[in-house]
């Protein structure tokens, strides 16, 4: 369902003193290949933007539209935070994702008096922080780091792909899509993938669990076809 996303958390942290607030979210953690990055935003108090919103949400153009209002605005103030596959495959993806978002707090010029994180999580970083589920629904500072999170990392993959075309990174970011698995099983896996991840390691298994799934379902299709309208 769609939400339209506010200020509601970060002003109820003004009334209390807070100042600077930090939104941030990741993108890219559930993928099979390619970085996860994260980014902190900080907003003005009359920051206003009538589309902005989680960034699964937006349609990719509109994303864009909405990166590029951000970045170019002088009072917003942002900063990314990227840890590559070699990493991830190092430390897990759940640590990778805690660096990335540290390294993006820690890049802000003025640290931030308080962080609106997406989620259930608390990340061990020193500062007071709120874990809003669904917050990159609700809460305007999380809304455009998840965009600009997003954003970041697609550009990214776009480019990987020209490096790369053989995976179609540009069609699926890196994510275990169907075409992905084909172009793994037929391919092997490349220097962007995350070794870790068992869909990586077994392409040919996780491209069955995709087939079974859809034949499963067309199945389930077929029986309500069938059903005789009298039933209905």
């Amino acid at each position: 369902m769609y939400r339209r996303c506010g200020f509601r958390y970060e002003k109820k942290l003004r009334i209390t003193g807070v100042a600077r607030i930090a939104g941030i979210d990741e993108a890219g953690r559930g993928a099979l290949a390619g970085p996860v990055v994260a980014a902190a935003v900080i907003l003005p108090a009359k920051f206003r933007h009538r589309r902005l919103n989680d960034s699964k949400q937006l349609a990719p153009d509109l994303r864009e539209e909405i990166y590029s209002d951000l970045v170019s605005n002088p009072e917003v103030r942002w900063t990314v935070g990227i840890i590559d596959s070699i990493e991830i495959d190092r430390i897990n993806i759940l640590r990778a994702s805690h660096q990335a978002m540290r390294m993006a707090i820690g890049a802000l010029i003025d640290p931030p008096d308080h962080v609106l994180i997406d989620g259930l999580p608390v990340i061990p970083f020193p500062f007071p922080q709120t874990a809003i589920v669904d917050g990159d629904c609700i809460s305007l500072s999380i809304a455009a780091a998840s965009v600009i999170a997003k954003v970041t990392r697609d550009r990214m993959m776009r480019d990987f792909c020209s490096q790369f075309p053989q995976y179609c990174f540009d069609r699926h970011k890196g994510y275990g899509t169907e075409l992905h698995l084909l172009r793994l099983h037929e391919f092997g896996p490349c220097p962007i993938h995350r070794r870790s991840f068992e869909p990586v390691a077994q392409p040919l298994l996780a491209l069955e669990d995709i087939t079974q799934v859809r034949s499963s379902s067309a199945r389930c299709a077929g029986r309500e076809l069938s059903v005789p309208l009298s039933q209905a």
